[in-house]
């Protein structure tokens, strides 16, 4: 049985994601950081799913994360790397722990937990990482946490080229407005959801579930050839002049 591990995975896509690999077969490990969120996983999940508290900014935690699934599952044939966090701000509003706060969970954390599990990535197998249609498209207020995002995307390309030896595939996947708890977290109000809609060709959302298939397509053989990409499902957001 395929083996995956999804960071941020007890809550929006990263449990979307997880729910559906797990009914295609997968064995499956995720992460998260809040109580609540963790025992609604545990609770939740099948009970074969492995959920562990960690913490992406502690490289301990790290570390003990990577013993827990190497001693589970042994390798990996996914890793999904999708924890992140945003926390919208005006340029003079942003304060350097916020700053750091981003910049240690949505790249560093993700560089290194990767750097990691690398070792146990089963030769053929998949990287995929969430960066976000907010790398490409600018929104007030979003500047860190673009450009952390960002950050990821622009490793793509030179992680691609140097795991392409052992047929690791390396993609990112950009969600665009998607219905997840993060929208409630973030306090958006009806009438700014309208307003986003608006902007979207599709006229709505997206769904975790969308994205998750995009995810698993990214880890099937299916995408045997496809490294190096970032594929953006934003219902057509961004296309107009």
């Amino acid at each position: 049985m395929p083996a995956a591990l999804i960071t941020g995975g007890t809550t929006g896509i990263g449990r979307a994601t997880a729910e559906l690999l797990h009914t295609r077969g997968y064995r499956v490990a995720v992460t998260g950081q809040n109580p609540d969120s963790l025992a609604r996983a545990r609770r939740e999940l099948p009970g074969d799913v492995l959920v562990v508290r960690s913490d992406a900014r502690d490289l301990a935690d790290t570390d003990a994360l990577v013993t827990m699934v190497s001693d589970r599952f042994g390798s990996l044939d996914l890793l999904f790397l999708n924890a992140g966090i945003f926390c919208p701000a005006p340029v003079g509003g942003v304060t350097e722990e916020s700053f750091d706060e981003q910049a240690d969970v949505n790249f560093k954390g993700q560089f290194f937990t990767l750097q990691k599990a690398l070792p146990l990535m089963n030769d053929g197998g998949s990287i995929v990482l969430t960066v976000g249609i907010g790398a490409r498209r600018g929104s007030p207020g979003a500047t860190v946490g673009a450009a952390t995002r960002g950050a990821l995307l622009a490793m793509v390309p030179s992680l691609a080229l140097e795991l392409a030896p052992r047929r690791i595939r390396v993609n990112a996947v950009s969600p665009g407005a998607t219905e997840t708890p993060l929208l409630d977290k973030l306090g958006v109000p009806e009438s700014g959801r309208d307003a986003m809609r608006a902007g979207i060709p599709f006229e709505r959302f997206g769904t975790g579930q969308e994205i998750a298939e995009v995810v698993a397509f990214l880890a099937s053989a299916a995408a045997g050839y496809v490294t190096g990409q970032d594929v953006v499902v934003a219902g057509g957001y961004g296309l107009g002049a």
